[in-house]
């Protein structure tokens, strides 16, 4: 349903606005003292029914009870004119009721002619329950909701003030948001309070209207039959139905100003238009409507009570419960496509935007035409593969992968790709189309002819040969791979090679915010007292870029929160939780309960320890070791872990805990995938197996 527009109201009123309406008020108090003619009095009857009417229909429509902040006023004004017209209907038909029904002009006498039907019995009786409905049902009812809003709305005000500061603290609103939100806030406790004053205005009007009905009535027999010479029976009949004309006059404004402030408190957090609430709460539940049908068909076959009301009311409501669920149906079908146009005409407006240009996908990989063309069969196979490469990241490294764009690039090669990180080209490689790879890591090669290559991911020896030798290898015992697992196996390493550029600052949150309630509660600690959530994602990122998984991150949380108030350079405390998390470490290195270790010769832990300088404290400062040193330890190495790496088998390499951060830094610039452990970090219980050293 189409919202109508909001009724805007400029900040200055317009030029005499303001003294037009201090008369309107000066008016209504003349009104208690001076003589007002009949005529008049029927303009001012006429103008309280309009202006109570359109309260009632502005309480209808009104969005919230907020939107209608003025409604103490206007009830104050609106119950102070039926009073002052009470005081005038009260002067005239007390003075010139003698002369007739038409003595206090048209509009009493219509009503009491409408109403009574020249009885004044039934008048009075129609009244007095008037009276009731609105004194004892509407008003009491309307008095307590305010009164219990008032309270509880002041109460919670202390509450909702911290939980505006609490979002602006924490980011989610800005400051204007903020003084919006406190100034709604100050706005509804100070209606809410007027509300619970104003509806004594409501039930004082009720009382004030029985007096004065009770003051008519015997003061006007008393005049007619004392001063006029008219008889008991007489002066009673015609100050009778004058008295309750003008009561039903005064009560039916009263009655409708009543039901609007009833409608106005009872709304509660309820939003939207009053109509829309009831209709929409009533209807949203088509079974209660088919059950509720179902009743009332039922009582129009009981003996005793006519038929055709309560089949064509049951008719109705069953119609509307087969109804309502369809055009739900169809209005959410709407949405959906509404929303689906509203995506698509932004992502159409992205693509055509200068902002799309500065967006840069996190992981991209760029296929070449040839390569692409090759792959398109494997589309889905593709798809499904990297989702399923994603999922292991989150399993083996507590890290979920950004996304992974797969486009095309005519500015590549046509048997090339290209991967991407945050828009640096990190790794490309040419695929041999319609052939596959065979790994022999320097050993024995197939029978089949074919071209030898550098596997890509690892620089491991390997062959290439045609696609049609594939059953052939199989029978030879080999494992050939295809292009797709090439490309894939290719993207897998450098992801893992790159996962710290890949850990953010919104991972990291997310990350904590998946902790149990106990361990983001250590974080907040940890990251308000001794370090930042960046000083955390630096801790989180050294350790990524050394393979460790960070999957149990409340122990990292644990080891941190032990040295970070004594600590606060992060490669410490990166060696601290390296040293808690041994058993993590090393289980995730060990192949069947076994960690083969290559050590470091004693020659070579003497250097690494030498080149340690240290402060006065015993802290170290800086690695000054001699360029001969570190070129001949850099040969040593290549040469020793070249030939356990053509072995094939997974092993580490283990120094002492001091230098072993340094050992760490030029091994990964000669082996980047090589794990170098300290003494330290070998786990309890573990075999350990001694495969050579470097010396």
């Amino acid at each position: 349903m189409a919202q109508p527009p909001a009724l805007i109201i400029p900040k200055v009123a317009p030029k005499g606005r303001d003294i037009g309406f201090a008369l309107g008020i000066v008016a209504i108090l003349s009104i208690l003292f001076l003589p007002i003619p009949p005529f008049l009095i029927d303009i001012g009857l006429a103008f309280s029914i309009a202006f109570s009417v359109l309260i009632l229909m502005v309480s209808l429509w009104i969005q919230k009870p907020l939107d209608f902040s003025s409604f103490p006023v206007i009830l104050l004004i609106s119950t102070m004119t039926r009073l002052s017209l009470n005081i005038a209907t009260t002067r005239v038909i007390l003075s010139h009721g003698h002369e007739g029904h038409d003595a206090a002009g048209g509009v009493i006498a219509g009503f009491a002619e409408l109403v009574m039907g020249g009885d004044f019995v039934i008048g009075l009786i129609v009244f007095l329950i008037l009276i009731t409905v609105n004194f004892i049902v509407i008003t009491k009812g309307a008095t307590r909701i305010a009164e219990v809003g008032a309270r509880f709305t002041l109460d919670a005000i202390p509450g909702k003030q911290m939980s505006i500061d609490a979002d602006l603290s924490a980011g989610l609103i800005d400051e204007k948001e903020a003084q919006r939100r406190r100034r709604e806030l100050e706005e509804e406790s100070s209606f809410f309070g007027s509300m619970d004053g104003a509806s004594k205005f409501v039930r004082g009007d009720a009382i004030a209207g029985l007096l004065i009905t009770a003051i008519n009535v015997f003061g006007g027999i008393i005049i007619g039959y004392v001063r006029h010479g008219m008889s008991i029976g007489e002066a009673a009949d015609v100050f009778v139905k004058l008295s309750v004309g003008d009561g039903l006059v005064s009560q039916i404004p009263a009655l409708i100003v009543s039901l609007a402030a009833g409608l106005l408190v009872s709304r509660g957090g309820t939003s939207g238009s009053t109509d829309q609430a009831v209709v929409t709460q009533l209807g949203g539940y088509p079974r209660a409507l088919m059950v509720a049908a179902g009743l009332i068909i039922m009582l129009a076959f009981m003996p005793g009570l006519p038929f055709t009301p309560f089949a064509v009311l049951g008719g109705g409501m069953a119609f509307l419960g087969w109804m309502i669920p369809r055009q739900v149906e169809a209005a959410s079908k709407l949405k959906r496509e509404q929303d689906q146009q509203t995506a698509q005409h932004k992502t159409d407006s992205e693509k055509d935007s200068v902002k799309s240009v500065l967006k840069t996908a996190e992981i991209e990989l760029l296929l070449g035409k040839q390569v692409s063309t090759r792959l398109l069969g494997a589309h889905q196979e593709l798809a499904f593969r990297v989702g399923k490469m994603r999922r292991k990241f989150a399993g083996q490294y507590g890290l979920i992968v950004p996304e992974i764009k797969v486009s095309d690039d005519i500015g590549i090669p046509d048997k090339a790709y290209h991967i991407r990180i945050h828009g640096t080209t990190i790794a490309s490689n040419t695929v041999r189309v319609g052939e596959v790879i065979v790994v022999t890591g320097g050993g024995r090669k197939p029978s089949v002819p074919g071209d030898e290559i550098r596997e890509p991911a690892f620089g491991m020896p390997a062959v290439s040969i045609l696609e049609t030798f594939t059953e052939d290898l199989k029978r030879e015992g080999f494992h050939p791979i295809d292009n797709v697992s090439v490309v894939l196996t290719h993207l897998s390493e450098v992801i893992r090679n790159n996962l710290p550029q890949l850990l953010s600052y919104k991972d990291v949150k997310i990350l904590i915010e998946r902790l149990d309630p106990e361990y983001r509660k250590l974080a907040d600690e940890i990251c308000t007292s001794h370090m930042s959530y960046s000083g955390l994602q630096a801790v989180l990122k050294l350790l990524l870029a050394e393979r460790v998984s960070i999957r149990n991150l409340h122990l990292i949380l644990e080891a941190v929160a032990e040295l970070a108030p004594h600590v606060r350079k992060t490669e410490q405390i990166v060696e601290h939780v390296r040293v808690r998390m041994s058993q993590q470490l090393c289980g995730d290195l060990a192949d069947n309960g076994t960690l083969r270790v290559l050590r470091l010769g004693n020659k070579w832990d003497m250097v690494f320890h030498q080149a340690l300088k240290r402060d006065a404290k015993g802290e170290i400062v800086e690695f000054d070791i001699d360029p001969r040193h570190l070129e001949e330890f850099s040969e040593q190495a290549t040469k020793v872990i070249r030939e356990h790496l053509d072995r094939g088998m997974p092993f580490v390499l283990v120094s002492s805990p001091e230098s072993r951060s340094y050992v760490r830094m030029i091994i990964e610039r000669l082996f980047a995938t090589l794990p170098v452990l300290s003494h330290v970090e070998l786990a309890k219980g573990l075999e350990i197996k001694i495969i050579g050293s470097i010396s």
